[in-house]
């Protein structure tokens, strides 16, 4: 299935419905988030803003925070953006050529065999 952005996207099928999934890099704190919202990765932001489709300017604020790799619903994407940017965190598409299809199906695989819920920040 096609859409009309750049933001890499996976399509994930559970119960005969079809979500499409997109991927962003957020500073925002897992208890913003959408309840279909999954963290594939989180580190510090240095480490995750490279993910970034466009350079993101360094921020001394951002600096100091943890970021998240997360794959949002696209039904529930303008609510993300809304409710993450009136918290002041970034929330900026990922490079389609650093993670592709391959990249997000493993990560997705590797969230869902792991033990521990991903995304929990100290």
């Amino acid at each position: 299935m096609r859409t009309d952005t750049l933001t890499p996207t996976i399509n994930v099928d559970i119960g005969g419905q079809t979500r499409i999934y997109q991927a962003f890099v957020t500073t925002a704190r897992p208890p913003l988030d959408g309840p279909s919202t999954l963290t594939l990765h989180t580190s510090n932001f240095a480490d995750v803003a490279g993910f970034a489709a466009n350079p993101i300017p360094f921020n001394a604020e951002f600096g100091r925070k943890a970021a998240r790799i997360v794959l949002v619903d696209s039904t529930e994407l303008a609510w993300h953006r809304a409710s993450y940017r009136s918290q002041g965190c970034l929330f900026a598409p990922v490079d389609p050529h650093l993670i592709g299809l391959e990249a997000l199906q493993k990560w997705l695989w590797h969230r869902l065999l792991a033990q521990e819920p991903a995304g929990a920040m100290a």
